[in-house]
């Protein structure tokens, strides 16, 4: 049991870097991301190119990738998401699936339909050992810690940051933000590319580890958008803990019953909407 419950919050860790883009986006524009899932993907085949480009160094190749996710962002915001933005939340639905079905054709097309790794020199296969029976594998670990440093990291942005008091600003009212001088437009593009960047992360490491393909994408976005239910959408914090709840219950799944895991992640999600739909940790006003 013990170690269901380790491999589940390594697990969480992983879904926390996967919902990360998803709640800040939403939390500062109200914008749903249904192409989540497909731009991580897409960020672990940039990573795998740019790996055979950097001759075999995927570190060197990650971080090549982020300055470009950062850029991708910010132009698809400013000159592409902003204009659906508004009190129908529609059209920034329909435009994010239209680029989740783009997306799914163009690396089909370019990759194939194969499964693909980014090779890590080992790194996925070594573990640390804690007594006897207990083995932690050292790249879910790294997962994990960069899960946490990244959430810590945005609730410093937010909390802390003029840029953060920006993002809160346009948040609460966007006209009397920009009454008192702020470019919304802006400010939501900068945000959609800090989104961007966490969503490479998330796509570099889930490249190291396990195997990708095109197809990937939808099942990586239910996972984001349940673990930001659970947690509140919004939350930060909350985000890291619904993909925690998230993980440890598919783990628990995944014990009685390997087909189960998925499953149990489901109905989780399904409890904590029907009975507390802002989620458990849901963003408070400041």
């Amino acid at each position: 049991m013990i170690d269901t419950l380790v491999q589940g919050i390594l697990l969480g860790g992983l879904y926390t870097l996967f919902a990360l883009g998803q709640s800040l986006m939403f939390g500062v524009m109200r914008l749903t991301n249904t192409a989540q899932g497909d731009f991580i993907i897409l960020a672990a085949f940039a990573v795998i190119g740019a790996t055979t480009l950097f001759g075999g160094a995927p570190a060197l190749a990650a971080l090549a990738v982020l300055p470009v996710a950062f850029g991708f962002g910010y132009a698809l915001q400013r000159w592409v998401l902003n204009g659906t933005l508004g009190k129908d939340p529609l059209p920034s639905l329909v435009v994010t699936f239209g680029l989740s079905i783009v997306i799914q054709n163009l690396l089909l097309e370019l990759f194939s339909a194969d499964p693909r790794s980014i090779e890590t020199g080992g790194l996925a296969t070594q573990g640390l050992q804690l007594g006897d029976t207990l083995s932690i594998g050292l790249l879910p670990l790294v997962v994990l810690l960069v899960a946490v440093a990244a959430t810590a990291a945005l609730q410093w942005l937010f909390a802390r940051t003029a840029l953060g008091r920006s993002f809160r600003a346009v948040s609460d009212d966007r006209e009397i933000a920009e009454l008192m001088g702020l470019d919304a437009r802006k400010v939501y593009a900068l945000a959609t590319a800090i989104a961007f960047v966490l969503i490479a992360v998330a796509g570099a490491l889930q490249g190291m580890r396990t195997t990708v393909s095109p197809a990937d994408g939808p099942l990586l976005l239910l996972f984001a958008f349940e673990a930001v239910i659970i947690g509140g959408m919004g939350s930060f914090w909350g985000t890291l803990a619904g993909a925690m709840i998230l993980g440890l219950t598919q783990q628990i799944g995944f014990r009685l019953d390997p087909g189960w895991g998925i499953w149990f992640g489901h109905i989780v999600f399904l409890v904590v909407l029907v009975l507390r739909p802002q989620g458990l940790f849901p963003k408070t006003r400041s």
